[in-house]
């Protein structure tokens, strides 16, 4: 019960830190951001990978090591729903992660390159899709924990 316990708040303390990093990125990410801006958003979106691989290990560990027991989770079509919310923001988040890597890179090589609006417009979309997104994990997932599914 005390693994179930600890298992299920690493959980969702996760998920709230990663949405919290996400809401940071979406507000970093905007038309006319400066180099110093650019750097910063490089390290949130590093920040934001770290924390999905921590989600999903947690995650996998409460599907192995919870009481609820894998046959509960795998057998619950709200948790398959929140497993393609979450793959899709994962997904999504793949196309900005590219473009913040890519600015990073011509700022290390011209210290007075900033992102063309074009592209931070086409980043903000993906963000503005991965949210929409976003917003279908806590749905389902007080689906499943209320035995719907």
């Amino acid at each position: 019960m005390a693994l179930d316990f600890a298992l299920a708040a690493i959980h969702h303390l996760l998920v709230f830190a990663l949405f919290g990093v996400f809401l940071v990125e979406m507000t970093a990410v905007r038309p006319g951001m400066d180099a110093k801006a650019l750097v910063r958003v490089a390290r949130i979106d590093a920040v934001y990978g770290a924390l999905s691989l921590g989600v999903i290990v947690a995650g996998i560990l409460r599907l192995i090591y919870g009481l609820k027991g894998w046959d509960y989770y795998t057998g619950n079509h709200a948790f398959w729903g929140k497993m393609t919310a979450f793959a899709l923001v994962g997904i999504l988040s793949i196309a900005p992660s590219i473009r913040f890597a890519r600015w990073r890179k011509a700022f290390q090589a011209d210290p007075g390159f900033t992102p063309p609006d074009a592209e931070i417009r086409v980043a903000r979309r993906f963000l503005h899709a991965e949210a929409a997104f976003f917003v279908l994990i806590p749905i389902f997932a007080a689906a499943m924990a209320r035995g719907l599914g």
